[in-house]
């Protein structure tokens, strides 16, 4: 239990609460939100590795719960990664609870199902209408960087520092050093790598390990959808299922003006990238690439102008997520590949979790917190990582999926494995094939 506050700094809690009470940012709980959330001094100093969806997450969670926490990131800016995102209900719930939800459904459309239809015919293989009240939170498409932008915006500027790449970790004392390639250190009581599918501190605390490529690569595009010459792709999230691809379809703004498309199609092993979203693709590839797909899809890759291209790579799950004062979120320690929409989502979970790890542990035990986060979430992440991988996810049939859209990272029972009971052929999850 933690000692109380010595009056002084008690009176100066108690007079920034009532501030941010008058101004609507304090949630029953008596946290103030994200971007004015009040710092412990009894509390672990942490510093998080990686300043995307998922390091911006933990670093709003954290800080609502009143932790110290900085962020270092490698990239000289934040660019505007042309890219879609969908926030499916479990993941909405995290960003719900940091403050984020009007905004992005502001800048975000809501789909009316998640539909799945036959590549050439258009059958539908399989449709789950998405309405708000059937996991309790919305389904919402948009672009990358408005989420980016939205996760930001509830984060001090000061506490994240850009042109910081990580070069080294010393977990010999009290505290953790970190080492950056401009010669520059930072020190706290626990670091979190948020740092991705190329995670430098999975590399340090656990040791390299080389990418699966299993022969498959995506197309990306994104584009107004103006040039679409009046042509509606419809109200749905839409997933075209071919023989050995497929393609998936969405408006990414309320007001159906913008269009993104995401595919996965067989090619060589000889093709690589290191999983980079820069590479540009050739558009008349990928147009032959689903030569004879149903004419609703041959319309948006007939109107597309421009697209990316890049190597889907996958890893085996690692046999942990922490050591000592160090811990994984994230793609760094569950990457996914993307046919079901989960890599940031569980990230997003990841860290709310985690955060409610750290804040019902005494002072700084922090390799308590990391295990217990550990043991609630591998079973969840590896398994929907299995089911991802296999790119089975509501192809048809009818299996049930509330226990991915309806889990609450908030509220879920955290000393029980974070997977409900489940039947089928990912009740236990298999190992991902080599």
């Amino acid at each position: 239990m933690q000692a109380p506050h010595p009056p002084n700094l008690q009176d100066a809690l108690d007079d920034i609460l009532s501030r941010q009470a008058a101004r609507g940012r304090v949630y029953s709980t008596g946290h103030a939100y994200a971007g004015a959330a009040l710092v412990s001094a009894h509390r672990p100093s942490l510093a998080i590795v990686g300043a995307g969806l998922g390091g911006l997450t933990v670093a709003a969670t954290l800080r609502q719960a009143g932790f110290d926490v900085r962020v270092y990131e490698q990239a000289t800016r934040f660019s505007r990664i042309g890219a879609g995102i969908q926030m499916m209900p479990n993941s909405m719930k995290v960003l719900r609870r940091i403050g984020v939800e009007a905004r992005v459904r502001g800048n975000s459309f809501q789909p009316y199902s998640h539909l799945n239809r036959a590549w050439d015919t258009g059958e539908v293989l399989r449709e789950l209408p998405m309405p708000e009240d059937l996991f309790g939170a919305p389904y919402l498409c948009m672009h990358r960087a408005d989420l980016h932008e939205a996760l930001a915006s509830v984060l001090p500027a000061e506490i994240i520092e850009l042109r910081k790449r990580l070069v080294g970790l010393d977990d010999t004392g009290g505290q953790v050093t970190l080492t950056f390639d401009d010669g520059s250190s930072a020190r706290a009581d626990a670091v979190i790598g948020a740092d991705g599918v190329h995670s430098i501190v999975r590399d340090l605390i656990i040791g390299p390990d080389e990418p699966l490529h299993k022969g498959r690569i995506a197309y990306r595009a994104i584009f107004p959808s103006a040039l679409m010459g009046g042509r509606d792709v419809g109200p749905s999230r839409t997933k075209w299922w071919g023989v050995d691809r497929h393609i998936v379809i969405y408006y990414t703004k309320p007001d159906r003006g913008e269009i993104y498309l995401i595919t996965s199609v067989p090619e060589p092993a000889e093709w690589l990238t290191r999983e980079s979203w820069s590479t540009t693709g050739d558009v008349q590839e990928l147009r032959n690439a689903y030569e004879g797909f149903h004419p609703d899809v041959r319309a948006v890759l007939d109107a597309c102008p421009s697209c990316h291209k890049w190597a889907i790579l996958e890893r085996d799950p690692l046999p942990c997520w922490s050591v000592g004062r160090v811990v994984l979120l994230g793609d760094s320690c569950h990457p996914m590949t993307p046919y079901m929409a989960q890599g940031a989502a569980t990230a997003m979970e990841d860290a709310a979790v985690l955060t409610r790890c750290l804040d019902e542990v005494d002072g700084d035990d922090v390799r308590t917190a990391f295990a217990r986060y550990e043991a609630h979430r591998k079973p969840r992440a590896t398994r929907i990582q299995a089911i991802s991988s296999a790119n089975t996810w509501m192809k048809g049939g009818n299996e049930d999926t509330s226990w991915l859209y309806g889990y609450d990272a908030w509220t879920v029972p955290l000393d029980a494995e974070s997977n409900t009971v489940a039947t089928g052929p990912f009740a236990n999850p298999p190992r991902p094939a080599g």
